[in-house]
């Protein structure tokens, strides 16, 4: 029976993160993840450098981006028109989940994390696994990076996420065509959501999601997008829930602790997750060491939660300002005022980058919300 002190449960971005920063930190830590790696992880695979600078913190290098697209080039859609094309902004790099997750498993192994991966776990019992092969994995602390879905999840509060407040988004990987470089995006392409159409090295990512309660038929959003962007003959379509704006605001329990999508830590404007999935691994990962190194396991929760506020502020801020963006009676205002406005593009596109955050941008914004607010009113009546 392997006795070691973290469990990492989810081998994406979280999990390896977290598992990466707790073996630097001289933690016996056992990485498990059904999928052997390398593996395909349904996503759009926008790395921007808010991601890129969470990255270094947590696996102490840069990324390798030598087979990956970069862009500076992104263009805006709503309805149908463009707003507006941007060039030379802050890169956004177009990864393949499939290289991209690999370095990031394989540094954390590197760093002495031990291998689990391809195994799954029948049971969960406290901070300790049985995986399906019958052998047990003991820790004294268990952190749930294992998606969406997460089993982790389930074992803690009976189920993984309240479907009336997520999103669920449809995928393909289409061909190439032509040689741009522009990364699009198109608002409402989905309600309460958008469509993307991400250019890699040798295909092209494309996309619609948004809340469920809001898209009976995704399938039909995801026709209708296809269509607009003259795509045909499309390799199979995938999808997948995606926690749009609804976290957890106790993302654990105890030494059981939750990190990146199973904790639902995605923007609920721009939809990206792959940074706070990152980080929160890395802070999940330096609160069990915390507590371990205090004899105190049991308080690993409690410092991880002190340690999210910062995140759990940028999103419910981008939660009450999502409606501004999305809701039916605002919209029009909204995106009128963006195809008008380069600095709110730019604010945008900085949010990604992480050279500001929605607090900095709420108090930017604050004189102008009223009357915002008040041409939408005029829209609606």
């Amino acid at each position: 029976m392997p006795k070691v002190d973290v469990i990492v449960i989810g081998a994406g971005p979280a999990g390896s993160a977290a598992a990466a920063v707790a073996a630097r930190e001289g933690m016996a830590v056992a990485l498990i993840d059904k999928a052997t790696f390398p593996r395909d992880k349904l996503c759009g695979g926008g790395v921007t450098e808010r991601s890129r600078a969470y990255f270094q913190q947590a696996f102490g290098q840069d990324p390798d981006f030598d087979n990956i697209l970069s862009t500076s080039d992104v263009e805006f859609w709503h309805a149908g028109k463009r707003l507006a094309q941007m060039q030379d902004v802050a890169p956004i790099h177009l990864a393949m989940r499939l290289s991209f997750d690999d370095q990031m498993v394989n540094r954390a192994l590197e760093l002495g994390a031990l291998d689990f991966t391809g195994k799954r776990i029948s049971a969960i019992e406290g901070t300790s696994v049985t995986l399906d092969d019958g052998q047990e994995i003991t820790a004294q602390v268990l952190i749930g990076a294992d998606g969406v879905n997460s089993q982790v999840a389930r074992h803690l509060f009976g189920t993984a996420f309240d479907r009336d407040r997520i999103g669920f988004a449809l995928e393909t990987e289409a061909p190439k065509t032509d040689d741009s470089k522009a990364l699009r995006i198109d608002f409402n392409a989905a309600d309460w959501g958008y469509g993307w159409k991400f250019p890699k090295t040798e295909s092209v990512t494309v996309g619609v999601g948004g809340l469920i309660s809001h898209n009976p038929d995704m399938k039909a959003r995801m026709q209708s997008y296809t269509d607009l962007l003259d795509l045909e003959d499309l390799p199979r379509i995938k999808g997948h829930f995606l926690p749009f704006g609804h976290f957890r605001t106790q993302p654990g329990k105890g030494a059981t602790l939750l990190a990146g999508d199973a904790a639902g830590l995605v923007d609920p404007i721009t939809g990206e997750g792959i940074a706070y999935a990152i980080k929160s691994g890395e802070l999940a990962a330096k609160a069990a060491v915390a507590a371990l190194n205090q004899g105190r396991a049991d308080k690993a929760f409690a410092l991880y939660l002190l340690a999210l506020r910062p995140i759990h502020r940028n999103l419910r801020i981008a939660r009450w300002l999502r409606k501004l963006v999305f809701s039916g009676r605002y919209q029009n205002a909204f995106f009128d005022r963006m195809g008008r406005s380069g600095r709110l593009r730019h604010d945008y596109l900085n949010v990604l980058a992480g050279r500001l955050e929605y607090p900095a941008l709420l108090m930017k914004s604050g004189r102008r919300i009223p009357s915002f607010l008040l041409r939408g009113l005029r829209r609606r009546s």
